[in-house]
């Protein structure tokens, strides 16, 4: 398309444009066209004329008062006259340095321009060149020379432009700025803070613009068709050669920002923010942000010193998109939008759509292109084959930054997964590593949603990260915060001056723990942005799966708020209808796009179908959450209660226990032992359990036995694989001093840890423990009313009926010919697990031969098999 002519505004004056159009009254064999337009010229020829003599009459003046200003300079010897002397001495020296330039530079093809430029033209004098110059000139040649286009009239832009551009509230500085057909030839405007002079070269054309001050500069030049050109910019001691970024056409078209304005765009990263490109044959990078409230937007960056008042971006229509292709920058630099809001004021801030940014507590946004070049194909393929709760799934949650502090993502690729692999993990879930300003939140309060944290490196080594753990046979999940984000004033918060991102009513915005702002699910906009964010992290880094933190917060309106602090939905309810429908939409959406990715909530309530498909209604009337996986927050509260109870009160709380297999079929579930059970005063898994030293380990050590047993998939927090014995800081992160064989109590952690990878292994190698998680005829209830006993028995089933027989003592005795109920259909039982084996640092109560069954019953069971209980014990027995 070609862009508008520039508005003339209120200017009684005529234009440039108009006054250009003057020529001669000889050319006898000039075309009809030329006679055409020669007419059109001599009715402006005397109002041109005019204008040159009162610009003239003004130049006389000013060169007088100059001539006064230097007199008096001399005399007066004043320091601040002085400056401004040598300024313009500068200025003129450049301006003859140019001059010099273009005159050798320039391959001149009218040499009767030539004489004429010792004196003054006439308006008459240009209109003839102009006309000679596009009569002589072949078609399509763009090789004139700068004498045959002297100006007489700048084509300068209006007032009302010049002060939009100047204030940063211009919201399509493309159809002033840059290159413009115009009748008469082509005008060229640029908006060059700071420059001393703009040259326009386009071939063996060199055109020096006028400098019609504040900046601005402008020419016309007699030519058919705007040609390619660049711009030469002298700065006091330098001189820039650039392309003219006001010369490019918009970069996003017209489906995209449909997509955008209807909150459906799922690859919203690849049109938003900063992207390195080659445009219209020439590279440099394309700037893009949703602000529908902003009165004006402008980049600023190293590239420009951080000034944008130069770098004003167009608005795109409706979508509430502002653009802008700045030619000649890439990779590397910093830079941030400079917004200007409705009141006049700015705001600087960072890119929400940034893919790259700088280490905290700095906060520009990077302009970024990924390198990275992806091993993972077998991993990929593999992940599609069995879904998430059909599999064996068991994972190692990881902080990064203080896994093994001070280690970046590189080094990470070197370490994590050879320790997970050995371990025996399926999988590692990292707690968020999206952008974050501060370090004490563990990454849940994100304000770069699109940029792995640079704190470990750039987004091209996390990718080498992730890439490893896959060439491991390791998944990667990650924890993804779509609920709140902080209120820091160089980010999301009321991003383009009035609430965007967050809700408007401020009861609705403001999250009453955290001291941050909620989403406005409800806006189409800022859906797309968290839906393709989810997108982003799955398509861009592999990750297989997003475990979605504080899903409760999201739900309820009355989450955390008194009576008053709320208001219902338009049901009368509670519910956050408007976060319903986007956790449904990105439920479905990742499914639909990422084959065999698996999404997880953290959600603690009793919400019907968290993780039952959304076009299937439950009995409260909505369709289900979409979810793959939910942590299962009961089963970790009632289990870790009656664990920390001392084992004389357990049978009052046997229960807490049994508990779970009432609900454990309404969701597919997870077995969280995250951080949240390790810090903030709540002690370490081990420090939890009751008695001394020894009997907190085997108390865990039987915990986890239980754990890895029961219905539902296992996560386990670093460091408590080796039990130890204080809170997780992120600070100095695990205490792995604990596993160094000159520690005198090493044994007592490194058995805790051997224990944990026998229990990946074994449960990895036998499907009754995962196969069936999530369907009822997996799992049978052998004794779950032994409370005097402090026991629980049961049997797990695989597809093929294969069991596995789990007996969990949580008593400090040890118990001799227990009988246990068993099928009569297995000869022979065999003990494939004890927790209380010596080599674990148990009483080594252990039993390596086959059981066989009686014909006695017992516990309902047509047979049944006598075993000595280790004391706080689990074992597992499978058929011999």
């Amino acid at each position: 398309m070609t862009p508008r002519p520039p508005s003339s505004g209120s200017d009684p004056k005529k234009t440039a444009e108009e006054t250009s159009t003057a020529q001669p009254a000889a050319a006898q064999k000039e075309s009809a066209a030329r006679q055409t337009a020669k007419k059109a010229a001599e009715k402006t020829m005397e109002k041109a004329t005019a204008k040159l003599s009162a610009k003239k009459a003004a130049a006389k003046k000013a060169t007088a008062k100059k001539a006064v200003a230097k007199k008096t300079a001399t005399k007066t010897a004043d320091a601040t006259k002085a400056t401004a002397k040598k300024a313009t001495a500068k200025k003129t020296a450049a301006k003859k340095a140019t001059a010099r330039k273009n005159a050798a530079g320039t391959a001149v093809t009218q040499p009767e321009a030539v004489a004429d430029m010792a004196a003054p033209a006439s308006p008459e004098t240009i209109a003839a060149k102009a006309v000679a110059v596009e009569a002589s000139a072949p078609p399509g040649s763009e090789t004139i020379t700068a004498e045959a286009v002297e100006v007489a009239v700048s084509p300068a832009a209006d007032a009302g432009d010049r002060a939009r551009l100047l204030s940063g509230t211009h919201h399509a500085p493309h159809s002033v700025l840059g290159a413009h057909p115009v009748p008469g030839g082509v005008a060229f405007r640029a908006f060059r803070p700071y420059a001393l002079g703009v040259t326009v070269v386009a071939g063996n054309l060199r055109v020096d613009l006028h400098n019609d001050g504040d900046g601005f500069f402008s020419g016309l030049v007699p030519l058919r068709d705007v040609p390619a050109y660049r711009l030469e910019v002298a700065y006091e001691g330098t001189v820039q050669h650039t392309e003219d970024a006001y010369r490019f056409l918009p970069t996003l078209g017209e489906l995209d920002l449909h997509l955008i304005g209807e909150g459906r765009h799922e690859q919203l990263w690849q049109v938003l923010g900063a992207h390195p490109m080659t445009h219209q044959g020439v590279s440099g990078t394309r700037f893009a942000v949703w602000a529908p409230n902003a009165g004006g937007v402008r980049v600023a960056g190293t590239f420009n010193f951080w000034d944008g008042t130069g770098y004003p971006m167009r608005s795109l229509g409706s979508s509430g998109v502002w653009e802008l292709f700045v030619p000649g920058i890439g990779e590397g630099e910093l830079y941030k939008f400079e917004i200007t809001r409705q009141d006049g004021s700015k705001t600087l801030r960072a890119d929400p759509l940034a893919r790259r940014t700088e280490a905290p507590p700095a906060t520009s946004s990077i302009v970024h292109a990924s390198h990275h070049e992806w091993h993972d194909e077998e991993w990929l393929a593999r992940r599609v084959q069995t879904p998430a709760h059909e599999g064996p799934f068991s994972v190692y949650e990881v902080h990064l930054p203080s896994w093994r502090p001070g280690l970046t993502y590189r080094q990470l690729a070197e370490q994590l997964p050879a320790y997970v692999k050995d371990m025996g993990f399926t999988h590692v879930e990292l707690m968020p590593v999206a952008e974050h300003p501060f370090g004490g939140s563990w990454g849940y309060q994100v304000t770069g949603f699109y940029a792995p944290t640079a704190r470990l490196g750039t987004p091209d080594d996390f990718k080498d990260l992730v890439d490893a753990l896959h060439q491991a046979g390791i998944g990667v999940l990650m924890d993804w915060v779509p609920a709140h984000f902080p209120r820091d004033d160089w980010a999301l918060a009321e991003f383009d001056g009035r609430p965007l991102y967050e809700h408007a009513d401020p009861l609705r915005a403001a999250h009453p723990d955290w001291g941050t702002l909620e989403f406005d699910f409800g806006r189409r906009e800022v859906r797309n942005f968290l839906v393709a964010n989810a997108l982003y992290w799955c398509e861009e880094f592999h990750i297989d799966g997003l475990r979605v933190d504080a899903v409760a917060s999201m739900l309820y309106l009355d989450y955390s708020r008194e009576p008053g602090q709320w208001t219902p939905n338009e049901h009368g309810g509670r519910e956050n209808l408007d976060a319903v429908a986007f956790l449904q939409e990105m439920n479905a959406t990742v499914y639909r796009r990422v084959p065999g990715v698996v999404t997880i909530a953290e959600e603690s309530t009793a919400w019907d179908g968290v993780t039952r498909a959304t076009h299937h209604r439950g009995p409260s009337g909505f369709g289900g959450l979409g979810f793959g996986l939910k942590w299962n927050m009961g089963w970790m509260h009632d289990s870790l209660e009656y664990m920390s109870h001392d084992p004389i009160h357990r049978k009052y709380h046997h229960h807490e226990m049994t508990f779970s297999m009432v609900y454990a079929y309404s969701e597919n579930y997870v077995l969280p032992i995250s951080h949240d059970e390790v810090v903030h005063g709540k002690r370490s898994l081990v420090s939890k359990m009751p008695g001394d030293w020894w009997q907190q380990r085997a108390n865990l050590r039987a915990y986890l036995g239980y754990m890895w047993s029961h219905p539902g998939k296992q996560l386990l927090f670093m460091g408590q694989e080796f039990a130890q014995g204080a809170e997780w800081s992120e600070v100095h992160g695990p205490d792995w001093w604990l596993l160094d064989p000159a520690y005198g109590a090493e044994a007592d952690h490194r058995g805790v840890r051997d224990l944990v990878r026998d229990l990946n292994a074994v449960y990895r190698a036998t499907p009754a423990l995962w196969q069936r998680d999530v369907h009822p005829d997996g799992f049978q209830w052998i004794v779950g009313d032994a409370a005097d006993d402090n026991v629980f028995a049961f049997l797990r089933h695989d597809a093929e009926g294969a069991p596995l027989l789990a007996v969990s003592h949580f008593a400090p005795v040890v118990r001799h010919d227990y009988r246990i109920g068993v099928p009569d259909d297995v000869p022979a039982w065999l003990e494939v697990l004890n927790t209380d084996a010596a080599r674990y640092g148990g009483s080594d109560v252990v039993r390596p031969d086959p059981v066989k069954p009686e014909p006695q019953g017992w516990h309902g069971r047509p047979a049944s098999i006598r075993l000595t209980l280790p004391p706080l014990a689990t074992v597992w027995l499978r058929p011999a």
